[in-house]
């Protein structure tokens, strides 16, 4: 929001310099983003005089003049034809940066020199003429500043406003503001209805038809108009604002929108069929609408229209249409003032991709008492200004105006929770300065009532925070909160997610965290098959984009979309994981199930790049061992990897793909991506992942960790080659021999996989290393052959195995 300095002191006394208001404003929680002076461009602009005029030898239109400007003589070339002897005008510089965003420079036109500009009133930014160059008065003095000599000095204010202060979205509602906190007097605009003709009512009428969407609808009429260029205040106005002039009908529309914050709408009402207004929604064949800038738009059946006896003219709250605008020939102007809904509105705006400075008042809400007053400022001005004269009276269609309720405020508790020491009549003055209504009820409490533009406030606290604002936030007492030194216990997920934050950090992955919202299309890119849960997604109903438009039902998508980005960088070796949610949805209108859950991706080398290690890419077997090494580090036993079917692989490679479980229950899964996940995520290597049902594995973690001693006798090692199918998992073997709890195996290691000659055809050998330690004594060697022999039998039974020869 951006307030002219010269626009706002029309209504407040501003004895301060602007840097201070800025920041008095900022501690007010309305923050200054910028204080610039708006004809500082001008101070390298001075009047110059012509002193002598030649042809261009070149170029017929063009015209060589010598400017004085008092110091020195400059060349320009100008091809202006109200350049002429003796005449003063605008010499700009080089390095001057003129409003429309030209730079002078010396420069050559058409073979000749040019060290400046002579400039118009609209190249300067003070006017639209561009017709010829500013003829400006005989008697200034040559050389002198052009902002000095017109008078030209103001400052811009761009102020940051939260979406909770539509109220100050006008000049009014921040000189509002600013008569509080410098406590000064407010004088609002002077609006007078001027002499009528004609009754109203026997000229055209509203009816609205939808008014849950248009709370209230009023319009006036003026006749007899003539539609010309805007005064050059108006336009000055606007343009410090970064508002365009157009004519004075428009441009009165847009001065009151700024001045009061409530936005208008003039319509050609004999462009009107039956010179009437019905506010409603489409019809059966309505499906588009031409706007004013000649775009054709489509529309829903929620959209709300402003329409005349047979079509619509406009859409509600957002733009006009061609079909009813004003131009050269308009002499009769209904002026609509209204209050529409402000979620239709915002629905309207961004389903059109169509944002104004209307519908960006509207989205936030205007004040329903305030649509009469900015009615009758803009019939004051087309009168004033346009030469008409208004119809007798005002159509005001307000069928539910809603009630005005206090809020009970209590002095002590606003000092408990603010932390000061204010009395009741410090809170009262505050309140009535930005136009609140309170009674005092008894010596601590006050029923207050807001004013109809505030609706942010419906409650004590929001009437606390008006009071802290006004105070000024850097003026209250800075206190330490009370805080207990007893912190009780932590809570056991919490902690349990840290520690495994804590071990994969330390196994040397970063953590990431991304969005929970993913693309629709992230389970066809994951080649996911249609029946799995995890393509029960549930929509977002206002994404941010097409690639944030579901909720995540798998990490998986977001850490290949950082696997990307880091290779586009050029990282090739990548170690990442992240411990976040993932949501499976019941139904659009239920809440989703949400699950903790951890993945992690390895791709590239398995160890970093060093002279005395040569490179190897990760495998699967890296990231196992990760897998191994995180429950490892929570003495998690009866952990066994198996076989995943071929048909519930998906984005991972079958044969490469393994279920891990936990006391016989899958928590996860892990794998190598397949070919087509990587190209469809535009990858160029291959990579591991892993995915852990952490709300399954905390429940199957011991809640105490019990010590066992350093074993204090020796271990005896035996090992044992078995021939197997060459299509059973070793880790089968090896799960076997832990599940037959034989007291004495201490450790199981697979030392070696091999087929081939002399292994007969569909055979494999295994060798397994087993340990046995007793913590008791000593193992003998009839101790140790007795428990390796019942293993042995039992591996031999069970995998159907042989001997080696």
């Amino acid at each position: 929001m951006k307030i002219s300095l010269n626009w706002l002191q029309h209504y407040v006394s501003i004895p301060i310099p602007p840097a201070e208001l800025a920041d008095r404003l900022t501690m007010a929680g309305l923050e200054v983003e910028a204080v610039t002076a708006r004809y500082a461009y001008l101070d390298s602009v001075l009047v110059g005089k012509i002193t002598g005029i030649r042809p261009h030898p070149e170029a017929e239109n063009l015209h060589i003049c010598d400017v004085d400007a008092g110091d020195r003589t400059y060349s320009v070339v100008c091809g202006a034809p109200s350049a002429a002897l003796n005449v003063k005008a605008p010499l700009a510089l080089p390095g001057t940066v003129l409003p429309g965003g030209t730079t002078v420079k010396i420069s050559h036109i058409r073979g000749v020199a040019s060290e400046g500009m002579l400039c118009s009133k609209a190249e300067l930014g003070i006017g639209r003429d561009h017709a010829g160059i500013y003829i400006l008065d005989a008697d200034l003095a040559e050389g002198a500043p052009l902002s000095e000599v017109l008078h030209l000095s103001d400052t811009i204010i761009e102020i940051g406003l939260t979406p909770n202060r539509p109220d100050c979205l006008s000049v009014i509602g921040i000189a509002r503001e600013v008569a509080a906190l410098l406590d000064q007097p407010l004088t609002p605009p002077a609006v007078h209805y001027p002499p009528t003709n004609g009754c109203i009512t026997d000229m055209t009428s509203v009816t609205i038809r939808n008014p849950d969407l248009c709370p209230r609808y009023a319009a006036a009429l003026v006749t007899g108009v003539t539609v010309a260029p805007s005064p050059f205040w108006i336009q000055d106005y606007l343009l410090s604002i970064g508002l365009k002039p157009i004519n004075n009908i428009v441009d009165i529309t847009n001065y009151v929108m700024m001045e009061l914050g409530q936005p208008l709408h003039a319509f050609d009402c004999d462009r009107l069929d039956e010179h009437r207004i019905v506010v409603r929604t489409p019809g059966e064949n309505e499906k588009s609408f031409t706007t004013l800038d000649g775009k054709e738009r489509p529309l829903s059946e929620e959209t709300l229209l402003i329409c005349d006896g047979k079509k619509p003219v406009a859409i509600a709250g957002v733009m006009g249409g061609e079909n009813s605008e004003i131009t050269a020939a308009t002499t009769r102007v209904l002026i609509e003032s209204a209050c529409f809904h402000p979620i239709s509105i915002r629905k309207t705006a961004k389903s059109l991709g169509l944002s104004t400075d209307a519908s960006h008042r509207f989205e936030r809400g205007v004040d329903p008492e305030g649509t009469l007053t900015a009615l009758e400022r803009a019939v004051q001005l087309m009168v004033e200004i346009a030469g008409g004269a208004p119809a007798d009276g005002i159509i005001d269609q307000y069928p539910n105006p809603a009630p005005r309720l206090p809020i009970t405020l209590g002095i002590n508790q606003t000092n408990r929770h603010l932390g000061t020491r204010f009395t009741i009549d410090d809170v009262v003055h505050w309140l009535e300065s930005i136009s609140f209504s309170v009674t005092r009820i008894d010596a601590d409490t006050l029923a207050v009532i807001p004013p109809s533009f505030r609706m942010d406030v419906s409650r004590p606290e929001d009437l606390m925070e008006e009071v802290a604002r006004l105070w000024g936030y850097d003026r209250i007492e800075t206190t330490l909160p009370k805080i207990s030194a007893d912190t009780g216990l932590r809570n056991r997920n919490f902690e349990t997610k840290q520690q495994i934050k804590d071990r994969m950090a330390g196994f040397g992955f970063s953590e990431i965290i991304t969005y929970s919202f993913i693309g629709k299309t992230a389970c066809d890119r994951l080649a996911i098959p249609a029946e799995n849960v995890s393509r029960r997604m549930l929509d977002v109903l206002n994404p941010l984009s097409e690639d944030q438009g579901v909720m995540r039902t798998s990490l998986i998508p977001g850490l290949l979309d950082m696997m990307k980005t880091n290779m586009s960088r050029n990282v090739k070796n990548l170690k990442i994981f992240e411990l976040g949610k993932i949501f499976i949805s019941n139904s659009q209108e239920c809440q989703p199930e949400e699950i903790e859950m951890l993945a992690s991706l390895w791709t590239g080398s398995k160890s970093a790049s060093s002279w005395n290690v040569k490179p190897a890419s990760c495998d699967f077997y890296d990231l196992k061992g990760v897998v191994e090494a995180l429950f490892r580090s929570f003495k998690l036993e009866n952990v066994r990897f198996s076989a995943m079917p071929d048909a519930d692989c998906a984005y991972t490679r079958p044969g490469r793909t393994a279920q891990i479980h936990v006391d016989e229950k899958c928590i996860g899964r892990m794998g190598e991506l397949t070919v087509s996940v990587i190209e469809n995520f535009d990858l160029k290597q291959s990579a591991f992942v892993f995915e852990l049902n952490v709300d399954a594995l905390i429940p199957l973690l011991s809640k105490s960790i019990i010590f066992s001693p350093v074993p204090r006798f020796p271990a005896a090692e035996r090992d044992i080659t078995l021939i197997v199918d060459k299509y059973t998992p070793a880790g089968d073997i090896l799960n076997d021999i832990f599940t037959r709890r034989e007291e004495l195996v201490e450790n199981v290691l697979l030392l070696d996989v091999y087929s081939g000659d002399p292994i007969p055809a569909g055979k494999k050998s295994v060798s397994l290393r087993i340990t046995y330690r007793s913590p008791a004594e000593t193992l003998s060697d009839q101790q140790v052959l007795t428990v390796h022999g019942r293993i042995s039998e039992g591996l031999i039974h069970k995998f159907d195995a042989l001997l080696p020869a």
